[in-house]
């Protein structure tokens, strides 16, 4: 799937959806930036949305420097950092972005998109969480079906689009039935 075919599938769907963006293992990294591409390069600038990106996989330095080589906007990307503490590489912060010491504390998390979401009260906003896969290694089936609950649910009130990234061939049933549960719809780049 091309990053055009991703941007196009977002586009039909109204705002306070909530997708799960499945990427296929298989030419990894080209499936990646198809998605990510057509997601902050495509999709958002067109619905005019401020991103809050919850990174739990890559270090948001390390995310920042991949978007900008894609020619992404990043002066409206704000950063949850909740993996550069464990990677030991928060010696040189960003700004717009907050860090958390670890993905096992999801209510950090919560806490930090709430005060996000707070501060950009009067933007059209659109979350990432990066990735599912990431947040299932750090913690148990049951706190992490809690806490994706509470968090689409409290987006889709406010009208947030959000995202969740997850490798396809990485999701076990106990995962797929997560996303089913509380996405409206699934998309796979392969």
């Amino acid at each position: 799937m091309k990053s055009t075919e991703v941007a196009e599938r977002l586009k039909s769907m109204p705002d306070g959806s909530s997708i799960a963006l499945k990427i296929g293992e298989t030419n990894f990294a080209d499936n990646y930036v198809a998605a990510l591409t057509g997601v902050l390069k495509e999709f958002m600038p067109e619905r005019r949305y401020t991103c809050i990106y919850v990174t739990t996989t890559t270090p948001s330095h390390l995310c920042k420097n991949l978007f900008e080589m894609f020619e992404v906007d990043v002066s409206n990307i704000y950063f949850v950092d909740a993996i550069s503490h464990i990677m030991m590489n928060v010696s040189t912060q960003m700004e717009r972005t907050t860090y958390i010491e670890s993905p096992t504390m999801l209510e950090n998390i919560l806490l930090k998109i709430e005060f996000l979401l707070k501060k950009l009260a009067n933007e059209n906003k659109l979350l990432i969480l990066d990735s599912i896969n990431t947040l299932a290694i750090h913690n148990g089936n049951r706190i992490l079906a809690e806490f994706l609950h509470i968090l689409v649910n409290n987006l889709k009130s406010k009208g947030v689009f959000t995202i969740i990234l997850g490798v396809e061939e990485k999701n076990s049933d106990e995962i797929s039935n997560m996303l089913s549960l509380v996405c409206d719809d699934t998309i796979i780049v392969k």
